[in-house]
């Protein structure tokens, strides 16, 4: 698990690994709503990662420990 910084971008949410310094836009959420957030997360450049669903952050920039779910980076 590592963790990782999601923000308000231009393009819409945006993801960043500061370990790896990997940043891209996210395409999708499973969860997205106020009472649920989270889950698996997709980005632009075809990566998933999974952060554990929970109330929606009431405001972003957010760290979370998020775990990759394939080998896309």
């Amino acid at each position: 698990m590592a963790n990782i910084m999601i923000r308000k971008g231009a393009e819409g949410y945006v993801f960043y690994m500061p370990k790896r310094d990997i940043e891209d836009v996210i395409v999708s959420f499973e969860f997205d709503s106020s009472d649920k957030w989270g889950g698996t997360i997709r980005l632009k450049n075809g990566g998933q990662y999974y952060i554990e669903p929970q109330p929606a952050p009431e405001r972003l920039p957010i760290s979370v420990r998020a775990r990759r779910i394939d080998g896309v980076e």
